[in-house]
């Protein structure tokens, strides 16, 4: 075997839960193989790279060995080398619980300043 469909081989190693939804993906256009938008039948070989957009991010993977079943995670993760390169944190900058009502004035003020604003005191000047 020297090749894989695209949407098989995504399926098998994990990458979609199921192969309808890599086959979906590559119709949409989330999915490139070396540079070029690919349909889910086309062929993958041993040394491509494959582009997945998942989430607003891409995942860059490089082929090392083809599968067409699904199987363990540990095996998997050999069949592929993952380039992607590391996410930067993004911190919860005033974030709060859900259903807690409007924050205190104290409140806005820490949001305001971790979100590197400053407190506009004179925004209604006392005469």
């Amino acid at each position: 075997m020297d090749s894989a469909r695209v949407d098989s081989w995504l399926w098998a190693i994990r990458v979609y839960k199921t192969r309808s939804a890599a086959t979906t993906a590559c119709r949409a256009g989330h999915v490139r193989l070396n540079g070029d938008k690919v349909k889910a039948a086309q062929a993958v070989r041993i040394g491509d790279e494959l582009r997945i957009r998942i989430s607003g991010f891409d995942r860059i993977l490089i082929v090392r060995q083809l599968l067409v079943k699904r199987v363990g995670a540990p095996v998997a993760a050999l069949a592929y080398e993952d380039r992607t390169p590391e996410r930067e944190p993004q911190a919860a900058l005033g974030l709060r619980d859900r259903g807690a009502g409007r924050p205190t004035k104290r409140e806005r003020r820490e949001i305001d300043r971790l979100r590197g604003r400053e407190a506009d005191d004179q925004e209604f000047p006392h005469s």
